[in-house]
């Protein structure tokens, strides 16, 4: 642990190095009045686009979805208990409480003890904060088997907002908030949406402020390739998006680490696309482009909510349509759930922290106008969450010949729907010195249980060496979580291996047992992925 701490600290710092020693390609003048309406667009977009495309969400899983999308501007009232927008709030208000230049931890701390809930990536930062496990380690892999999902993507955005022209200063302020919870491309993804808003302020041209983000991210990264494959798609089928999709499917659908051989993906990459497959196809039309974004599928709430801030920018919040105009500004002074911020507050706040870091970075802030030193892109330093780690298996905790019971373990039979009957969801135990293993052959595995409020600790065993201890305790804001991964590794020599865990018998003061549920178990081995070398059709 002590040794990948180290090399992350060694990026952080390099990065922040490069970005320290930013070059500047021209000084960009913009009038305060225009600065803070394209402020004001982002955010509408925002809550625009989340509501749009919210009951749409997980509903197209490696399919289009074709039936019909219903939206008015009154459902911009749902976007009040949106994660896309509350976390970054939240983060917005650690800096009014402690500074922008706050340490990660502090971030992670405010966003962790929040009363709303989380999931995937934050939801394990979240964990891992209550774990003693902090940033940037609380992203890292190691600790974070989401951490190429997309949750740093979809609250970045603030990021980029007030960094107008400047996305060295937003990527270096991604570093730190993104690995709170995300590593690699899920960080990328951050970054890369980060910088299309940094751009959009003095360009509307949509392709060419998607190339200018590219260069904030590594070439070599596979979100920099994905993005590059919709840029590609869209030049051969400029008007099929459908088919452009096809394609995408086929070559990345199935590129994932999290929930890896199911439809389900909420790979940052993957849904990055399809921000920028909306956004090309969109032609800078706000109903075409959430249209085309959510019927893409996955996160459709998540994506167009990006897409539409980026033409909330461009377009800035007087010229949106007049109807989106008068749903943002009915709820203007209402506050987002668990934050102290509404619309109008996160736009004065944003538009007075720009006004810092202008200042601060070259530029000046003189009456109404506001002269900005426009900074030339420089790239994130490179990094994989999970490199060739493939699906091979999955080993249900059913499968009473693959395990090794010790102890008195029982099955937690999970009561369904009113008239059903329970289902077999988990075999648990609660004693001290009960046990459980498996050997299987892969260079990694995850092992997957429960995260509830009589959850306790066990002491993990790979190859007959203790590697740590994990807790399953959770009973945050009243969430559970079933089926999730309580302990995993990679990177492991592909042979033969024995994993064990052993129940301590100990727990969280706060928490109602010591129990240990285990649902299942997913092996990986490492091989090239199908995107490595795939090509289209027209390139065969």
């Amino acid at each position: 642990m002590k040794k990948i701490l180290l090399i992350i600290f060694i990026l952080v710092v390099s990065i922040h190095i490069g970005f320290g020693q930013t070059k500047t390609s021209e000084l960009k003048t913009i009038a305060a009045k225009t600065l803070k309406d394209k402020i004001a667009g982002g955010w509408a977009g925002k809550m625009i686009g989340v509501t749009y495309g919210a009951p749409v969400e997980f509903r197209a899983l490696g399919i289009t979805y074709e039936d019909s999308i219903k939206w008015t501007p009154k459902d911009i009232r749902g976007s009040m208990w949106q994660d896309d927008i509350y976390v970054q709030l939240t983060f917005m208000m650690t800096m009014d409480k402690y500074g922008m230049d706050a340490p990660a931890k502090k971030f992670q701390e405010m966003f962790a003890k929040a009363g709303y809930m989380l999931w995937h990536a934050n939801v394990q930062a979240r964990k891992n904060y209550y774990d003693g496990i902090f940033p940037p380690a609380s992203g890292n892999p190691e600790f974070n088997s989401h951490a190429d999902d997309i949750d740093f993507q979809i609250e970045a955005d603030y990021l980029g907002f007030m960094c107008p022209g400047m996305p060295n200063t937003a990527s270096s302020m991604s570093v730190k908030i993104g690995h709170i919870m995300n590593y690699g491309d899920a960080l990328f993804g951050g970054i890369f949406l980060s910088a299309l808003y940094t751009h959009a302020f003095f360009e509307n041209d949509i392709p060419s402020i998607i190339e200018k983000s590219l260069k904030s991210i590594p070439a070599e990264s596979d979100y920099a390739k994905i993005i590059a494959d919709v840029i590609t798609l869209h030049k051969h089928y400029p008007n099929d998006w459908r088919a452009a999709w096809k394609e995408l499917q086929a070559k990345w659908g199935h590129d994932h680490f999290c929930m890896a051989g199911d439809n389900f993906n909420i790979d940052a990459k993957f849904n990055g696309a399809f921000i920028v497959m909306g956004l090309l196809y969109g032609d800078g039309d706000p109903m075409k482009t959430m249209e085309v974004t959510t019927r893409c599928g996955q996160d459709a709430d998540c994506n167009p909510s990006n897409a539409m801030a980026l033409l909330g920018v461009i377009i800035g919040f007087d010229k949106l349509p007049q109807d989106m105009k008068e749903g943002v500004s009915f709820m203007g002074d209402s506050l987002f759930i668990n934050t102290d911020y509404s619309f109008n507050k996160a736009v004065e706040n944003t538009y007075q922290y720009t006004l810092k870091l202008v200042s601060e970075n070259g530029g000046k802030v003189a009456g109404n106008e506001i002269t900005i030193a426009q900074q030339v892109p420089v790239a994130a330093p490179m990094e994989v969450s999970f490199p060739n780690v493939v699906l091979d298996k999955k080993i249900s905790i059913f499968d009473k010949q693959a395990w090794i019971f010790t102890g008195n373990w029982q099955t937690y039979k999970r009561l369904g729907n009113p008239g059903e009957k329970p289902r077999d969801q988990s075999e648990f135990a609660e004693k001290a010195g009960d046990a459980i293993e498996l050997g299987f052959s892969g260079t990694g595995v995850s092992i997957d249980g429960n995260w509830v409020k009589d959850g306790g600790k066990a002491d993990v065993f790979l190859d007959g060496k203790f590697v740590r201890s994990i807790d399953t305790y959770y009973d945050y804001n009243k969430q559970e979580h079933e089926n999730v991964t309580i302990w995993h590794v990679t990177g492991l020599a592909d042979t033969q291996h024995k994993v064990k865990l052993v129940i301590k018998g100990e727990k969280k003061p706060e928490s109602l047992g010591t129990k240990l549920y285990v649902t299942q178990a997913a092996i990986y081995k490492t091989a090239p992925k199908k995107s490595a070398s795939y090509k289209f059709s027209f390139e065969k």
